[in-house]
């Protein structure tokens, strides 16, 4: 369904939507860099609801069935022609720069803006306070929905996430190529190829998922909706947040980190500098655990996550 969430069109699935779970207590589930509300597997939903959770889970702006920002350009246009002979993440690439440079990022918003959409979401839903459990971009979110509406927020869970810290490692070389590429064409199978490759790179090595199943997942999101500029756009969001890590320290919501030992595209050293600045955050590291959520790592993300959100 599409709500009206800090006025824009937001897509957004609610199991409560039929009232059998209003009473519930709420999990807000906010996904990642250009990742839809159908990434969240079905069994992580489900494990919540079991647990006796109402869960909440949208598409972010510039993604899936949500309000697209092209109207906002692309970002670092002085980049036109060395981006078409790069592809269209050269310019969030040069904004990573600026980021580690120390230098201004311009984005056409912010993740204080994706913040407040999330935080209309709850508005328009009429839910007054909520679990708020990011994953990727979406723990960053997460993170600036804590520190924009503490009062919102019964717990926080970042995932697979990041502080925002300038000096933390990134990516591996070879998940860094693969982020940089692009489809070797623009059919279905082109595209589904390129992000097939993209996902076993950044994938867990102790949970591998095999081709045919990451071939649906895929098609199941490309299907439904494909904007690659959207993407850009959120990456470079996410360049320009450069204040974040100084910030953490402020949140007093109870908080748990959790993050793949394993993982090649967030190390985790970032789960841990998020953990060491949140007072009292929890850090839950996930042997064999890469950048994606496949059905063991969904099974090891549950079992401290539930106790988590019931002591909150």
């Amino acid at each position: 369904m599409k709500v009206t969430a800090n006025g824009i069109s937001i897509e957004v699935e609610d199991t409560g939507a039929d009232g059998t779970q209003a009473e519930r207590p709420v999990v807000l589930l906010i996904m990642g860099l250009g990742m839809q509300l159908v990434a969240w597997p079905d069994q992580f939903v489900q494990g919540l609801t079991d647990a006796g959770f109402r869960v909440v889970r949208f598409d972010n702006r510039d993604i899936g069935l949500s309000q697209h920002m092209d109207h906002l350009g692309v970002p670092n246009l002085m980049w036109a022609s060395v981006k078409h002979r790069l592809g269209w993440k050269v310019d969030s690439l040069w904004a990573s720069v600026k980021h580690r440079l120390g230098w201004k990022v311009d984005s056409p918003y912010s993740l204080r803006d994706m913040a407040a959409d999330s935080i209309g979401v709850l508005d328009a839903l009429g839910i007054a306070t909520a679990h708020v459990v990011g994953v990727s971009m979406g723990g960053m979110i997460a993170q600036r929905v804590a520190l924009a509406a503490p009062g919102r927020v019964a717990s926080l869970t970042s995932i697979m996430s990041s502080s925002g810290a300038r000096f933390l490692p990134g990516p591996k070389p070879e998940v860094l190529r693969a982020l940089l590429s692009r489809p070797a064409g623009t059919s279905e199978e082109a595209i589904v190829d390129h992000y097939v490759k993209l996902f076993k790179a950044i994938g867990s090595p102790g949970y591998p998922l095999d081709d045919a199943a990451m071939r649906e997942r895929i098609l199941r999101g490309t299907r439904r909706s494909f904007h690659p500029a959207g993407t850009m756009r959120q990456m470079t969001a996410i360049a320009a947040d450069a204040a974040r890590a100084d910030e953490l320290p402020k949140i007093r919501t109870r908080t748990l980190v959790m993050h793949g030992i394993a993982d090649p595209l967030v190390p985790l050293a970032c789960g841990h500098d998020t953990a060491r600045r949140i007072p009292g955050a929890q850090l839950h590291a996930i042997p064999g655990m890469g950048h994606d959520l496949p059905p063991g790592v969904v099974e090891r993300l549950l079992e401290p996550l539930v106790p988590h959100l019931r002591a909150a």
